[in-house]
């Protein structure tokens, strides 16, 4: 193996290792390997930025040994420009080439020494059960031992009421299998479901890629919320339509709830920056004119500082700085993000 290690990507292929990366700030989504490649050469930045960081799992396997992954959560810091501070990656390459050599699979002693370094991060119970749905879902494997009493739930066999067993790795792995009848089950439950049992699929269901057919059942759940103000349900159902293929309804409902500046709250504003990302492009001066309006200056400065850091949003959020028809209390807040 060469002495000098030019890149992670560079790391795995060296080893021998088939290997896959996922993103887990904003939600869990893959990142194709030219993608990776692209942001570890500084090509490109960090697409999916999360408080300055990069959080990511990289999942990698000896097909000659195993098809057991091992899985570096990875927490890697970025500039101004969310881009990867190179110094910081080839620092945890030189670990691991310490630690483990050119043999990055069959040493788990090895591996465990890993988990002490400053970029390692552990998911939160909710990322951790949908990122484990979705492994072994690609991998084509078995859901857990929870998936199947999930699954008899939500046919309503067992009534809606008795929820209190159901797993959270049983909810996530449902979550993920919405292939018929799962689909349609789940859409006939809504209405009836207990808050806890939303919530929790709230959690799970924003990984993954729904259908439009579920995104609609979900836009109706959603403005039954918005109509009745129930702030704890639009959120809810804000974060099961963020990661829908039929973006037209998700930008629907955002258009929707920037509408009625009666329901929003700075939550909603927080699951929108933090979900629903991908769509705010139109309403971005709106969201910040409410912020400048109705919350303090750090929370505006905070939020300005997510959204700044998103490539996609970087140009817009910049322009704003140009803008001459904003108002007074607009032009207030932005002028204090340089006093700063």
């Amino acid at each position: 193996m060469q002495q000098s290690i030019s890149s992670l990507a560079e790391l795995l292929d060296n080893a021998g290792t088939t290997w896959r990366v996922y993103d887990m700030g904003r939600r869990i989504q893959k990142i194709d390997k030219s993608t990776f490649i692209q942001i570890e050469n500084n090509q490109i930045p960090y697409p999916f930025p999360l408080q300055q960081h990069a959080f990511l799992a990289i999942q990698f396997w000896n097909s000659q040994e195993s098809h057991t992954p091992y899985i570096w959560f990875l927490k890697m810091p970025l500039d101004e420009q969310s881009k990867l501070i190179q110094a910081s990656r080839n620092h945890f390459a030189s670990m691991v080439m310490e630690a483990l050599g050119n043999q990055l699979t069959g040493n788990d002693e090895a591996q465990s020494e890993l988990d002490n370094n400053p970029y390692v991060f552990t998911p939160n119970a909710n990322k951790l059960a949908a990122f484990n749905a979705i492994i072994k879902n690609e991998l084509k494997q078995s859901a857990s031992a929870y998936y199947e009493h999930v699954e008899l739930y939500f046919s309503g066999k067992l009534g809606f009421d008795d929820w209190q067993h159901l797993g959270l790795q049983g909810i996530a792995d449902f979550a993920i299998r919405l292939t018929e009848p799962n689909q349609q089950n789940l859409i006939d439950a809504f209405g009836k479901l207990p808050q806890p049992v939303v919530q929790s699929l709230a959690a799970t269901l924003e990984h993954s890629n729904i259908s439009v057919i579920l995104t609609e059942a979900l836009y109706n759940e959603f403005e039954k919320a918005l109509k009745n103000q129930d702030s704890e349900n639009i959120i809810n159902y804000l974060r099961m339509m963020s990661n829908t293929t039929a973006l037209g309804i998700l930008q629907r409902a955002v258009a929707d709830i920037m509408a009625d500046k009666k329901a929003l709250n700075l939550d909603i504003v927080l699951t929108l920056t933090g979900r629903c990302w991908h769509v705010l492009e139109s309403h971005l001066v709106a969201l910040m004119e409410y912020l400048a309006t109705e919350q303090s200056q750090d929370i505006f400065s905070g939020i300005f500082a997510d959204l700044v850091a998103i490539p996609s949003l970087r140009p817009h959020m910049l322009a704003m700085i140009r803008m001459q028809d904003r108002s007074e209390q607009l032009s207030r807040a932005i002028g204090k993000l340089f006093q700063q």
